[in-house]
């Protein structure tokens, strides 16, 4: 936890930077911020430094879990010694909403918010995005800890393939390929129009799947753009995919791409459901200043309808949030749509939140497996992905986390229905937090904040996307009794 905080810490420096050379008159403030956050993880390092350093499973869940809350705990402190919020739950909010990558955000005007705190606020997404803990596992070798428990206690999805036999050169190879993608984004984006700030803040909540903007309006500020929002689609789409399918492709191993199962159940989905949206936008919507156009230009229609059903498609699915358009103002059917792509996620080893995409896949196959095994009762039937075998127990664990995620949203939306409020904010809220979406329905809506949700409301949903940034277990483990039993 303490090389946590470090790393906490040292990029809060370089938000004090942003600070300093944008000239927004908060670089003392952030840079004590940093100070603190350097000072408390030095001393927890210097005081276990002679404690034993192995790692076990029931430690790993511990470190992660933990950890998550003291980083969010500290992420709070520019937001807190800036001014930008006066209460402690606003700042735990926003900062937990970055840190798990889901985007929400409770800020009433986010363009007068000094820009080192926007730079840290983006931070934290790009953080979270791959796991600080997957980062830290490139360190804690050297003070003769282990990181396996750590990487497979973080690592988004059921399973995590490996692009090295060692757990720290995998972590090494995929933030090299993430920093990668965070650059061209920026730069590409660049050239796109978009200034340099606001390319790299986009950049980096993009490729985290997060959502944060440095913009009220979302990326809907750059409707006039389209070149803008092809660019954060099509990085929106990439960093849906599970990482290793990038290293495959930056190594020339394309045909791997094509050849995973997950990834052609992903696109596909994204694809059918886009082009639903499209038709439906094109022949039943008049999108107007959302939409980008009002001219009767047929190819201009078809192209705005096309983009924004993409765009939004996209976006919710990977669960980065970003908005070009209320999508719940469309259609009633658009609405119902987007809300049951909201528990679709990502892939698996992806920055996506959600359920993930390989296990919808598997419980599907699974499905018509069994309506194959009522009419051959003595026949011998197994599943098979990506041409293995999927043994019992991992279809045992898929269906267990789909119930626990259900029953964790119905307790969720059950929590916020308490609190005050109604059934479809309700409902969208518990769903877009618990699969760190961002946008959710009602009054929190892509055109609201949630700026009135009450200071209870906002530390329910944030432990709602701890839970599902940490994909349940992790965190709800730690609350059963026999894991604090001795052996």
């Amino acid at each position: 936890m303490g090389v946590l905080l470090l790393f906490n810490g040292g990029f809060m420096m370089i938000s004090s930077l942003v600070s300093i050379l944008t000239q927004d008159n908060q670089t003392i403030s952030i840079f004590m911020a940093a100070m603190l956050t350097l000072l408390v993880g030095f001393v927890l390092m210097l005081i276990s430094r002679n404690h034993t350093k192995q790692l076990n499973k029931r430690e790993g869940y511990l470190v992660v879990s933990l950890g998550w809350v003291l980083m969010t705990l500290s992420g709070m402190l520019p937001y807190l010694f800036t001014g930008v919020f006066q209460d402690v739950s606003s700042a735990f909010f926003e900062t937990m909403s970055g840190y798990t990558t889901t985007g929400s955000s409770v800020l009433a005007d986010i363009e007068v918010v000094p820009k080192g705190v926007l730079f840290w606020r983006s931070t934290t997404h790009w953080i979270g995005g791959m796991g600080i803990i997957v980062l830290a596992i490139a360190i804690l070798p050297l003070l003769g800890i282990g990181g396996m428990q750590l990487f497979t206690a973080e690592a988004p999805g059921p399973s995590s393939d490996k692009l090295h036999p060692r757990i720290t050169d995998t972590a090494k190879r995929l933030w090299f390929i993430y920093v990668g993608f965070t650059l061209v984004e920026t730069l590409l984006l660049w050239l796109a129009g978009m200034d340099f700030f606001d390319a790299i803040n986009h950049a980096m909540s993009t490729v985290s799947t997060g959502g944060f903007s440095t913009k009220n309006a979302s990326v809907a500020f750059w409707n006039d753009q389209p070149q803008v929002q092809y660019i954060i689609t099509l990085f929106m789409f990439i960093a849906g995919m599970n990482f290793v399918l990038s290293y495959f492709a930056l190594t020339g191993k394309i045909k791997k791409i094509f050849q995973d199962e997950e990834f052609r159940f992903y696109s596909r989905m994204i694809i059918i459901a886009a082009v639903f949206v499209g038709l439906v936008l094109w022949s039943s919507v008049t999108l107007g200043e959302a939409g980008a156009f009002e001219h009767p230009q047929v190819f201009g229609k078809i192209e705005s309808s096309f983009r924004h059903a993409f765009f939004q498609v996209v976006a919710v699915v990977t669960t980065t949030g970003f908005v070009t358009a209320d999508f719940t103002a469309w259609t009633p059917l658009l609405t119902l749509l987007f809300f049951g792509l909201m528990f679709v996620g990502g892939s698996a080893g992806s920055t996506s939140g959600g359920m993930k995409g390989v296990r919808h896949y598997l419980m599907i196959k699974s499905g018509f497996l069994e309506f194959n095994r009522a009419l051959h009762p003595n026949a011998v039937l197994q599943i098979r992905y990506n041409k293995s075998l999927v043994q019992e127990k991992v279809i045992q664990n898929i269906y267990g986390f789909f119930i626990l995620y259900m029953l964790s949203f119905i307790l969720g939306a059950l929590g916020f229905s308490i609190l005050g409020l109604d059934f479809v904010s309700s409902i969208g809220v518990a769903a877009s937090s618990l699969g760190n979406v961002g946008p959710a329905l009602g009054d929190f809506g892509p055109s609201f904040s949630f700026y009135a949700m009450s200071p209870a409301g906002k530390s329910w949903a944030s432990f709602l996307m701890l839970i599902g940034r940490l994909e349940l277990f992790t965190v709800l483990i730690l609350f059963t009794p026999f894991f604090w039993k001795k052996i």
